[in-house]
């Protein structure tokens, strides 16, 4: 599913004392299967950007086309637009509500009139996509989990609305190492076994650079910068002046490069240092 934002601009409480322009002008094009990763400091326009993406927010001017389908039009019927877009926001846990995990789950693809058996067939795999297991947890009540587990129970209950495009706004907040890491795997196998487009919100460099195949910055409501991550985390000066940085292990190895070493500067990712730092020790 492929999304296309023309001239979009956002402002809140116009004409007023208050007024705040959160978007301005931006224009971006995403492929269908392309797994974007969304960056910024806090205020750039991230969420009030993806929030627009599924119909919560309608645009001050500008529009937005998702796979032919103009839906910023008036009588668009947002319903199927959301069908197509699932939005996870941070800390989606706190949206859980139902007494049992499998009741949580099943509660939107009941409000779509599926069947008995559908709504099954899609708790069971929503629950087996973000890797929890289906007898042992589908009667007890989600409240009784770790925060990590319940992340995947309000993720589990958006996958089975069998979205197209998949919004994460900072999937990984507030969970220990493990939840974060075991969060941020369970993303990338959805992605690589269904294409799916996904859009990460993260302000982390080490998993934006790791994850995604192209990273859009925002700052003050435009877009800054965007590209496929070793040309984006190239711009060291321009990241830092909006208040961002590139990967600690692009830092380590630039200074590596600095002190004469033979090693490249443009490495993201730790299994990409430690190749670079072997074949240097080798080569000695």
């Amino acid at each position: 599913m492929s999304i296309i934002i023309e001239n979009l601009t956002h402002i809140y409480n116009p004409s007023s004392p208050f007024e705040t322009v959160a978007l301005d002008n931006i224009n971006v094009e995403i492929q269908s299967g392309e797994f974007i990763g969304l960056i910024g400091h806090t205020g750039s326009g991230k969420s009030t950007l993806t929030q627009h993406l599924n119909g919560l927010l309608k645009p001050t001017s500008g529009r937005i086309i998702i796979n032919d389908f103009d839906i910023t039009k008036k009588d668009i019927k947002l319903r199927e637009i959301r069908q197509k877009v699932g939005l996870v926001f941070q800390y989606p846990e706190h949206q859980l509500f139902e007494e049992t995990i499998y009741k949580d789950i099943a509660f939107g693809p009941i409000n779509l009139g599926l069947s008995e058996e559908e709504v099954d067939y899609r708790v069971k795999d929503s629950m087996e996509l973000v890797g929890l297991n289906f007898d042992s947890v589908k009667d007890r009540s989600p409240f009784e989990l770790s925060g990590g587990q319940r992340r995947r129970v309000a993720i589990a209950g958006v996958l089975a609305m069998r979205p197209e495009v998949l919004i994460l706004d900072e999937p990984t907040a507030g969970l220990d190492p493990k939840g974060r890491d075991e969060i941020l795997d369970q993303i990338k196998s959805l992605h690589e076994k269904y294409k799916m487009t996904i859009i990460l919100v993260s302000h982390s460099m080490e998993d934006i650079a790791r994850l995604v195949d192209r990273i859009i910055v925002m700052h003050k409501g435009a877009v800054a910068l965007t590209g496929v991550p070793r040309e984006v985390f190239k711009n060291v000066e321009l990241l830092e002046n909006i208040g961002l940085a590139v990967p600690q292990i692009t830092y380590l190895m630039k200074k590596l490069k600095e002190l004469g070493k033979p090693v490249r500067d443009d490495v993201l990712t730790i299994e990409e240092a430690k190749r670079e730092i072997q074949n240097w020790l080798r080569s000695k």
